[in-house]
């Protein structure tokens, strides 16, 4: 099971952002689906092209700000509400009360994330065999699966060895 990285309740970094491609791609499906091209939506997909995994829409208008770019917390949330409706990004919720969301890949590749139940940490993961058998769990139940999501929860080894 590879661990990718991702971005913890304390904002420590993550595997490679999405870049570029995925910019591109979101800004051609917006213009596809009739969604005029505005300022604040561009920085908020240029914001999550430089990203890697999971943020919540305060960290999105946080960094924005600190880039000097004026994008208030409201537009951030109705640029991610589109972006999710349109299958542009995925969204995670930690059970923190607010959810946190990352560029969704165009070709399909996923992860899944293990959140920790007392820092919030999240650690993004990779398993081969899970995915195997999700598909033959598809078989068994006679069911197309679509999309699915998988979150672990727990403690990280900091919480659980008490060193937080």
């Amino acid at each position: 099971m590879p661990i990718i990285g991702c971005v913890s309740a304390k904002g420590h970094a993550s595997p490679a952002p999405a870049g570029r491609d995925w910019v591109e791609h979101t800004t051609g499906v917006l213009a596809q689906a009739g969604h005029r091209s505005s300022a604040p939506r561009r920085a908020v997909v240029e914001q999550l092209g430089g990203q890697a995994c999971v943020r919540s829409a305060r960290d999105i208008a946080d960094a924005l700000r600190a880039e000097g770019r004026d994008v208030g917390l409201a537009t951030v949330y109705r640029a991610l509400e589109l972006l999710d409706d349109l299958g542009l990004v995925n969204r995670l919720d930690t059970g923190e009360g607010s959810a946190r969301y990352e560029p969704a890949d165009p070709g399909g590749d996923h992860h899944h994330h293990i959140v920790c139940d007392m820092c919030g940490r999240v650690t993004a993961f990779e398993d081969e065999r899970l995915e195997r058998e999700i598909a033959r769990l598809a078989q068994r139940v006679d069911h197309h699966i679509g999309a699915h999501d998988v979150i672990l929860r727990g403690h990280c080894s900091s919480c659980a060895s008490g060193r937080r």
